[in-house]
């Protein structure tokens, strides 16, 4: 089969390939904690789900708009003039089903052939994927642990080039659940008004934080008119399975989004948009309770970890994942990095994880190894893998 050379460009998200491998092994009869996946394990809210279900009894099952129906739009808008302190109407909306289209319109729309666009590293695979698969450059700026895994301003500003059109931010941040702060965002603001860049916001996780405030760049003066906001329903209102996310953007750039929408998805569903409505206009209690939960798993896991030799692990400060440091853990064990403990890990500890190299290759000065665990499991789960971990570490 002859496939179009742009297929090669395209990569993936190991975190599907890894649950393919543990699914394979749970049917021959294996019993594996999976720390690998980042969906939070509680149900949709019961009056979030009602929403839903009186939509489609109410037959609003047909075709909408494909920017999005007016009142869901609207809820969106007031939720992010709420949260982000901003003002902003339904024109400034994009609707899709879940965040990942929206990331690709916006990359999409904005980058040409060569133009180069930094993204975090380690970071969300997604970014990097679609920057090649466009025909952009993707220039990764490093997140250390020093630094608690945020944008170094410095960093950024030599990887800088004439070519630059973009910067992609996640805060709170997969795999690493660092936050950036105030200070960070307007640093990282300043250097794209001086250079005339985009920014692309992913704020998926803006509901999941514990212990800071969240903020957003678009808050700041100077960059509504040049940030593509990312945020969805899947992680705060455990909403993975219904596939509804948005886009907040410049109006200029409305036209275009609504353009690449209609080519590829024509619309989101039109039933989960009125149980999106109910999720921003109705009870917070659920989802508050939730946070709540993880705030505790969080801590549970990060003593666990810090209790195991050979492994060291920062308090994460938003999402559901802890990035711990595995590379006295993989010296001991004479590994050579954290794929090969990955695989110890699965094989040997019936315990599923994500190797550093999930989220973006290796930089040249990097020589520390880490792996990914997702806590948006139960205690009692987290407990039961700790203590594989354990086990196959020491």
């Amino acid at each position: 089969m002859r496939l179009a050379k742009r297929i090669d460009r395209l990569g993936s998200e190991n975190a599907f390939v890894v649950l393919a491998e543990v699914t394979k092994l749970k049917e021959q009869g294996r019993d594996i904690i999976n720390f690998g996946v980042g969906e939070p394990d509680f149900d949709t809210p019961f009056n979030i789900k009602s929403a839903g279900i009186d939509a489609i009894k109410a037959n609003l099952t047909h075709y909408g708009p494909p920017a999005g129906i007016p009142d869901f739009r609207r809820a969106v808008a007031e939720y992010i003039n709420k949260t982000r302190k901003i003002n902003i109407d339904m024109d400034n909306v994009i609707v899709g089903p879940g965040t990942k289209p929206i990331i690709f319109y916006a990359i999409s729309a904005l980058v040409e052939d060569g133009d180069e666009v930094i993204y975090p590293n380690p970071g969300y695979p997604i970014y990097e994927s679609l920057i090649n698969y466009i025909g952009g450059k993707p220039v990764a700026l490093p997140l250390v642990e020093e630094r608690e895994f945020r944008f170094d301003i410095d960093d950024l500003k030599q990887a800088l080039t004439k070519k630059t059109k973009m910067i992609i931010l996640n805060s709170p941040q997969n795999p690493t659940g660092s936050v950036l702060s105030r200070e960070d965002l307007e640093e990282i603001a300043a250097v794209s008004i001086k250079n005339d860049l985009w920014v692309m916001s992913d704020e998926i996780y803006s509901g999941i934080t514990y212990d800071d405030s969240f903020s957003s760049i678009i808050s700041i003066k100077g960059m509504p008119e040049r940030t593509v906001l990312i945020d969805g329903f899947s992680k705060i209102y455990s909403m993975t399975g219904w596939r509804l996310g948005y886009g907040i953007v410049p109006k200029e750039l409305t036209p275009v989004m609504i353009s690449l929408n209609t080519n590829i998805v024509t619309c989101a569903a039109t039933f989960t948009q009125y149980a999106g409505i109910k999720a921003y206009k109705g009870s917070c209690e659920e989802p508050d309770r939730m946070v709540e939960e993880f705030k505790y798993r969080r801590d549970l896991i990060v003593a666990g970890l810090n209790g195991i030799k050979g492994v060291s692990c920062l308090l994460p400060k938003g999402a559901f994942y802890v990035f711990p440091n595995v590379t006295e853990a993989c010296k001991n064990l004479r590994l050579k990095d954290s794929v090969e403990l990955q695989q110890k890990l699965l094989h040997e500890g019936n315990v599923a994880v994500l190797p550093r190299t999930s989220f973006g290759p290796k930089t040249s000065a990097e020589t520390q190894e880490y792996i990914r665990l997702s806590y948006a499991i139960s205690r009692e789960n987290i407990t039961e893998g700790l203590k594989r971990i354990k086990s196959v570490l020491e």
